[in-house]
């Protein structure tokens, strides 16, 4: 029987994730990660992973990975914001955290696989996106290394979310207690806002000034960091008559440039490569990529010079943020990705 080392949150997905496994005849080991400072939150889901491993009897173990998280995500997180970057926490995750900690695990328990309850797909050995297009988490996983892919299960990545809780309930009929379950936010540090999370490392909170395109004064702002590129509230423009939004934030100055909508369209995109395969380097490649996870795909032409990833679109990308990631695809496979440092 081949042993698969399973991620497991304490929901309702990576419980139906066991579940499947098993069902397919896998030795299931279950790993819960505990990766912030909110006890009251691990508690719960440790105590729903217990009843999980009891009713199908495997084993799970409970593994504290707090100061890894907070050197290689929640730090990053932090630092971005005060550099005017917008952090891809997860994205940073999964590579470095997640899934380095479970190969490791995997490695010494004599696992052949990793599963997580991520909603994506393995597809010719590379990470492909799941068949639920509305949940599709392919974007945050173009960082995790192409050696693990081919080891790697995802047992939800052919399944509709929506459709899940139901299923799992009536299957699982023990699950009842998560029936009104929240699913987890996308980060799993903040609560509310991330400001409360900047508010704790920094004055937030420092009136400047918003100029146009031109550098000329036009307004007040509450504070650099709580802006991102696209937003179009919390900062006033004297005489505007239309919607003016966020093009560029300068840290150093505490400015912000605002601009209409149209200034927000961009053509060219370069990012710090990450993950796309040196075997791409000085070709023009024909392809697809992603500049947000709630973007769609835009057609592109991508080339990768050195470290340097750089992508001319077919269409114009609006809300393109400097420390999101680009994420590249040839169909609905990930061929790799980087982090934006500049576009126009």
């Amino acid at each position: 029987m081949k042993k698969v080392l399973l991620l497991m949150s304490g929901g309702v997905d990576s419980s139906y994730c066991a579940y499947l496994l098993q069902k397919q005849g896998y030795s299931v080991h279950g790993v819960y990660l505990k990766l912030h400072d909110k006890e009251e939150k691990h508690n719960y889901y440790i105590k729903n992973i217990e009843q999980c491993a009891k009713h199908l009897n495997i084993p799970y173990e409970i593994v504290d990975e707090r100061e890894l998280f907070k050197t290689a995500v929640y730090d990053y997180f932090v630092e971005s914001y005060k550099n005017g970057l917008t952090p891809n926490p997860c994205a940073m995750c999964n590579p470095y955290v997640k899934f380095g900690i479970a190969f490791r695990l995997a490695d010494k328990i004599g696992a052949e696989y990793v599963a997580t309850g991520h909603y994506a797909q393995v597809k010719d050995g590379k990470i492909a996106q799941g068949a639920d297009s509305s949940k599709d988490q392919s974007y945050f996983l173009f960082g995790v290394k192409s050696e693990w892919v081919k080891r790697i299960i995802f047992p939800l990545g052919d399944k509709i979310k929506q459709e899940i809780k139901p299923i799992a309930l009536k299957e699982l009929p023990w699950l009842g207690n998560l029936e009104t379950y929240k699913d987890s936010q996308e980060i799993c540090f903040v609560e509310n806002s991330y400001l409360d999370v900047l508010k704790k490392h920094y004055a937030i909170e420092k009136e400047g000034e918003v100029l146009d395109l031109e550098g000329k004064v036009v307004g007040k702002h509450k504070g650099y960091m709580q802006y991102t590129i696209g937003k179009r509230k919390g900062f006033s423009v004297s005489g505007a008559l239309s919607p003016h939004y966020v093009v560029r934030i300068n840290p150093k100055e505490n400015t912000i440039v605002v601009g209409d909508k149209e200034d927000l369209a961009v053509w060219n995109v370069w990012a710090k490569n990450f993950s796309l395969p040196q075997d791409c380097e000085g070709k023009e490649i024909e392809c697809e990529v992603k500049i947000r996870y709630k973007s769609h795909k835009t057609k592109a032409t991508i080339k990768l010079e050195g470290e340097i990833l750089q992508a001319k679109l077919k269409e114009p990308a609006y809300g393109v943020a400097l420390g999101q990631a680009l994420v590249v695809y040839e169909g609905d496979k990930v061929l790799g990705g980087g982090f934006i440092t500049r576009s126009f």
